[in-house]
């Protein structure tokens, strides 16, 4: 009996000292998490418990990728909810989401989708301050939180969020922000908010920002400081949803002719006033002013953020050569911020179009700019001295065939070619939302284009101008003699130059 006694009392030591065990595990756990990361035990449990091995965290970008590359070797993954930068950003999301509740921006009924959240924080905050219903969405999966989506097809249906998130500035990022910003306004619900963070400090980023949610109206807009110095001084921007195409406010109109008109918004007309200004007086040796006035242009990159335009294109008119402009200043000097421009060339000379067959990211458009469709008699003119070759090529001016000159006197080759509309062809080619830089060179034909451009309403498909405007210049061969080959004057130049800008037209004297 004696012996039969001792197996409860066995099981019993047993017994105490698997809870010991335990209780010495969650004091140790919590004094890793008070001690070394410098947090309170107060985010959920898992201060106390590990996570499910199917959290399987990728790195993304931004703070949490510093905790992941920050990462000892061999430790797990599921560790980063335990990391101070992990904790301090759930911090932040939980008193921005507490704030959006506060102004009903957000309910803890409001079914939520967090898009671009690599790890789920934003999930995971709108889950503790007690917004149940909540996902995220990101390329890789991170489960429960987080399910694998693309951004341009967000799976879900139409109209089914309350509420969308966008933090951590990723936005800024995006290749096709229209695209995101469409499937954005689709999956969320009439009258549902969206709220997202950005880096737009500048009015022309913050306004081609509003103009990718053409169904959402602007709420607010406020600077909020972000958990890490990275993300400091970004915009908080809210928008909610309506049912119609909503028209922005703060635009001055430009352009003429029935239905055709069009807004200039006002971060362009912004742009203008912080130009260089025009040379008012007419340099005698226009060659020289260029190559000096070159290094005060301001360009437009450089003066605000073009992230958040959705297609990025340079429209070369008057082309020539690869080299003469694309290849020689656009490729190498326009600054970029690093974005993929597509490139027109519009070029009616026969002599240059072989070689662009080789030049990638390029296309050709072998006709002529002008204000309809018609054949047109080309001139290839030469000054005195001048010679022939693909970079020297005497620049082509165009006319009607039936009112060509060349038939008397014109010392020159003349040929036929096609004529296009180009203000049409901008039309149906770019739209208000994509960055739109365009040199135009075309031999006097600029006093036909530019009030087509205004009377169609594509000058405002334009964000940046360059334009070379033709006329009775001193002669660089002989001095003391202007060029009989335009009849405009240097100020009927200055006067287009000036209604431009007028108009918030962003153009740049060119030679």
């Amino acid at each position: 009996m004696e012996v039969g006694a001792g197996k409860p009392s066995f099981l019993r030591n047993i017994l105490a000292r698997v809870l010991l065990l335990g209780v010495l595990l969650i004091v140790v756990r919590f004094a890793y998490v008070v001690t070394i990361t410098g947090e309170s035990c107060n985010v959920g449990n898992f201060c106390f418990f590990p996570l499910p091995e199917n959290f399987n965290f990728v790195a993304g970008t931004g703070v949490v990728n510093k905790a992941v590359r920050s990462q000892p070797a061999g430790q797990s993954r599921s560790d980063l909810y335990t990391s101070k930068d992990w904790i301090k950003s759930v911090h932040f999301y939980s008193s921005v989401f507490q704030d959006l509740i506060s102004e009903g921006f957000l309910s803890p009924d409001s079914k939520s989708l967090c898009v671009e959240t690599p790890f789920g924080q934003e999930v995971f905050a709108l889950k503790e301050i007690g917004v149940s219903d909540a996902v995220g969405i990101y390329k890789k999966a991170s489960k429960p939180l987080v399910i694998s989506a693309k951004l341009n097809r967000i799976p879900f249906g139409d109209d089914t969020f309350d509420f969308i998130f966008s933090g951590g500035g990723r936005f800024d990022g995006v290749s096709r922000p229209l695209d995101f910003a469409s499937e954005i306004s689709r999956t969320l619900k009439p009258e549902g908010f969206a709220v997202v963070h950005v880096r737009a400090n500048d009015t022309y980023s913050f306004d081609s920002f509003l103009d990718l949610f053409n169904s959402c109206k602007l709420i607010r807009s406020r600077d909020v400081d972000g958990y890490d110095s990275s993300m400091s001084y970004i915009r908080e921007i809210v928008l909610q949803k309506h049912t119609q195409i909503l028209r922005r406010p703060g635009k001055s109109p430009a352009g003429g002719g029935s239905g055709n008109k069009c807004s200039i918004p006002g971060h362009k007309l912004e742009l203008v006033r912080d130009a260089e200004p025009l040379i008012k007086q007419e340099p005698l040796k226009p060659w020289i002013t260029l190559k000096r006035n070159i290094n005060n242009v301001k360009y437009l990159p450089a003066m605000a953020d073009i992230s958040f335009k959705n297609r990025y294109v340079y429209v070369d008119v008057g082309a020539r050569s690869y080299g003469s402009s694309i290849g020689s200043w656009f490729r190498k000097q326009y600054p970029k911020q690093n974005k993929t421009f597509e490139v027109y060339a519009v070029e009616a000379d026969k002599t240059f179009h072989e070689q662009y067959k080789l030049k990638k990211g390029v296309t050709l458009l072998p006709y002529a700019a002008w204000v309809k469709n018609e054949t047109l008699s080309f001139e290839v003119h030469r000054d005195p001295g001048e010679q022939v070759s693909d970079k020297g090529r005497g620049m082509g001016r165009i006319q009607p065939v039936k009112s060509s000159s060349s038939g008397g006197g014109f010392d020159g080759v003349v040929d036929e070619i096609e004529g296009f509309d180009f203000a049409q062809w901008l039309k149906r080619t770019v739209t208000e939302k994509d960055f739109v830089v365009m040199k135009m060179d075309v031999e006097g034909t600029e006093f036909d284009l530019i009030p087509r451009l205004f009377k169609t309403g594509a000058i405002c498909l334009i964000d940046e101008l360059f334009l070379e405007c033709h006329y009775n210049r001193w002669q660089r061969c002989c001095p003391g003699v202007r060029s009989p080959k335009y009849e405009k004057t240097y100020e009927q130049c200055l006067d287009l130059f000036t209604s431009l800008r007028e108009s918030g037209v962003l153009v740049h004297q060119w030679w």
